[in-house]
């Protein structure tokens, strides 16, 4: 592996740089992985892993231009709010959580002084209780004591489970310039936001058909969809009413991707263990904000909540005034873990078989990030490297040079929705792909179909 360490990029009180390092070396190892083995290569493509690169990407959603237009990347009423006895953090990004919020706490000019008159705990428990979104500061130690975060520290990073024995699918050899591993594999995308999105969009970088499906009543954000949108199709289907078209989807799907809350989408029959029996040697990924456990697991949840619950809102500022991570990094290295996780699985069920699950959480990844992320620590993140074939060993120091800003990793591309100015992808090894094949589209534009 080669690194070009880039000063100032990501600067931070916790060790976000190296987490963001090692979630994307994860990633282009198992990717530079199973390109060896479908291409049949000796040794595992060089991976070249630019913290300049990285850093642009982690923040990709602040550098995206539609037509030059700057995106919206937070509502007015998503922000932190003083109140009797500390802060809280609000997200209303969504017009249905926006007016939760206010069902609770009242009209929007006068939400300064509703907020001041309670305290944060209770501004948590009614906003929840009502469906909207809104988070008490937390110091890292009342948060380690937290129920929730007990459940969490009793998992590891990922969890991994082997669902059957199915037989094993074999892949189809890919050659060519650039080779793109996830080439013929069919990816079902049903998350939002950014997280599981960037995940999906990887995959779409290395060949993956990718077919995002949403509910046609809950459009999702335009410019967050046009930045996570690349590469993808998006279609709407309702899951009731056209149960049949989903079922066809499945069918012929080699990935199924989650992002709601745990359980949410069981009444579909969408649990691990239901895709698996329809559909065995399925590869399933999940992800959610606070984990499938404990009293939080059925809670909504987003990066800058999650940061302010964990304790790094009060790390990256104060207990009088908090702060924030200079990227939505849980956000962005959970996306990049879980491609690396699916990556992986595609693989050994290639040669293993059986259906196999994968588990991720946001604040799993910020207690992760708050125990300290040891450098170079990609190198047994996940277990990755066990390929069948032997890897190219380059490491060493690698180069330095001096971070001059996000202009050398992003590119422009006309698209159905505008002129884009966009992040390229950090995912990189020797002879894979440089960008994506096709840039966004409009959202719920396409058929829901495979290609």
């Amino acid at each position: 592996m080669t690194d070009v360490v880039r000063e100032g990029a990501l600067q931070a009180r916790l060790p976000v740089r190296e987490l963001a390092h090692a979630c994307v070396d994860a990633c282009a190892r198992a990717a530079a992985e199973l390109a060896a083995l479908r291409a049949g290569l000796d040794t595992v493509p060089e991976v070249w892993v630019d913290d300049g690169a990285v850093a642009t990407a982690f923040t990709s959603e602040r550098h995206l231009l539609i037509n030059g237009r700057a995106p919206v990347n937070f509502a007015p009423l998503s922000r932190f709010w003083r109140t009797a006895d500390g802060w809280v953090r609000t997200h209303a990004n969504y017009p249905h959580h926006r007016e939760r919020l206010l069902k609770v706490m009242g009209p929007a000019d006068s939400l300064e002084a509703a907020f001041a008159e309670r305290s944060a705990l209770e501004v948590e428990d009614a906003v929840y209780a009502a469906g909207g979104l809104a988070v008490a500061l937390r110091t890292p130690e009342e948060w380690a004591v937290h129920e929730q975060a007990v459940e969490l520290a009793k998992r590891p990073l990922v969890e991994r489970e082997r669902l059957d024995s199915a037989p094993a699918r074999v892949l189809a050899p890919i050659d060519g310039t650039p080779l793109l591993p996830a080439a013929g594999l069919r990816v079902l995308d049903l998350t939002r936001v950014i997280a599981g999105p960037v995940a999906t969009r990887t995959f779409a970088l290395l060949g993956a058909d990718v077919l995002r499906i949403d509910p046609p009543r809950m459009p999702e954000l335009p410019d967050q969809h046009a930045d996570t949108g690349f590469g993808k199709r998006s279609a709407t289907l309702d899951l009731t009413a056209d149960r049949g078209a989903f079922e066809e989807l499945l069918a012929v799907a080699d990935v199924v991707v989650t992002g709601y809350r745990p359980g949410a989408l069981d009444r579909f029959g969408l649990s691990a263990e239901a895709l698996a029996e329809r559909r065995p040697g399925i590869v399933v990924a999940q992800l959610s904000a606070w984990g499938a456990y404990g009293p939080w697991s059925e809670r909504r949840g987003f990066d800058s909540l999650v940061q302010v619950a964990t304790g790094i809102a009060a790390v990256e500022g104060s207990l009088e005034q908090p702060g924030a991570l200079p990227a939505q990094a849980l956000d962005h290295g959970t996306g990049y873990l879980l491609a690396a996780e699916v990556l992986r699985a595609v693989r050994e069920q290639s040669y293993d078989g059986g259906s196999r699950f994968v588990r991720l959480a946001l604040a799993r990844t910020a207690q992760w990030l708050m125990e300290g992320v040891p450098d170079g620590s990609a190198g047994w993140l996940g277990g990755l490297g066990a390929t069948g074939v032997d890897t190219q060993e380059t490491a060493g120091q690698g180069a330095s040079a001096t971070y001059d800003g996000p202009d050398a990793w992003l590119a422009e591309a006309d698209s159905g929705v505008g002129r884009l100015r966009y992040a390229r992808s950090p995912v990189s090894f020797v002879g894979g792909p440089g960008d994506w094949a096709r840039p966004p589209g409009p959202w719920g534009a396409d058929p829901a179909r495979w290609v």
